[in-house]
């Protein structure tokens, strides 16, 4: 089964997105439906997908749980988000695992917004994470690479936690920097309860001029660090449309892993998202 493992959906007359603002985000400031989303999906055979988060909003992820309880089974797995810091966290995530609701498999906050570089080190911070994990849930790491060696700290002190990288780390690929990014991950993949997301790349080159042999180094560099086993695609849409199609992502993802044998290839395009979240 191949499945998208890092979408976004959003609904402006609901919900505002307070990090939809400047004129270079104006292309995706605007309401994105799950029906927008679906010939793109049919196209690729693409049969299932994980949505994700985009706000510090318990009710954007109560709204996104109800979209998958009524996608027929599209949206296999919602990664919304909760406050870490919030004593009363195994509390909030229980309730959001009502029956009627979607399947809830993950948790996210937007770490890269945090102005300290070692907040995911914090004794508060890793306290939310034990308890995400003691509700069954994995916790999607989304780091700059200024953060990375705070999440390679954290992964490491808490083995308990199965975490997953989004968008491999953010690679600076429009300025071509190279390191730390590269070895910082590779230290980061050393680490067995992390897996990455073969996602988000298009974004971090050129969004004008970029060339898939711009952005294939990193992709491969992620293969070779996580392998196929721990490494799953995701097409961040509709974010990745700021810098190129569904088409463009998905067959950016396809180059990147055309050495590997099928099996592993299914792997990465579906079989890794669905062991990882536990996806039905």
């Amino acid at each position: 089964m191949r499945i998208d493992a890092h979408h976004h959906l959003w609904d402006l007359a609901r919900r505002p997105q307070p990090w939809l603002v400047g004129e270079a985000l104006h292309p995706i400031d605007r309401t994105f439906r799950l029906d927008e989303l679906r010939p793109l999906l049919a196209a690729h055979s693409v049969e299932a997908t994980v949505v994700v988060q985009s706000s510090s909003s318990l009710e954007e992820t109560r709204e996104l749980l109800d979209v998958a309880a009524r996608s027929q089974g599209l949206i296999a797995g919602v990664v919304g988000w909760a406050d870490l810091t919030d004593p009363a966290l195994p509390e909030v995530l229980a309730s959001l695992a009502e029956p009627s609701a979607g399947p809830l498999v993950g948790i996210r906050h937007q770490v890269q917004d945090e102005a300290d570089p070692a907040w995911l080190t914090r004794s508060d911070v890793h306290a939310g994470l034990r308890a995400v994990a003691a509700a069954g849930l994995v916790y999607d790491l989304l780091v700059t690479p200024a953060q990375l060696d705070a999440a390679v700290r954290t992964v490491r002190a808490l083995p308990e936690v199965r975490f997953v990288l989004d968008h491999g780390g953010k690679p600076p690929l429009a300025s071509g920097e190279w390191e730390p990014w590269a070895g910082q991950v590779a230290a980061l993949a050393e680490l067995p309860n992390v897996a990455c997301k073969l996602s988000g790349l298009v974004t971090e080159a050129d969004w004008e001029g970029w060339r898939p042999q711009d952005v294939l180094p990193a992709a491969r560099h992620l293969l070779a660090a996580f392998g196929p086993d721990r490494l799953m695609y995701g097409s961040d849409w509709p974010v990745c449309t700021l810098a190129g199609g569904y088409a463009d992502v998905y067959a950016l993802a396809e180059q990147a892993i055309a050495s590997l044998d099928p099996a592993g290839r299914a792997a990465v395009l579906g079989g890794t998202a669905a062991h990882w979240y536990g996806l039905a």
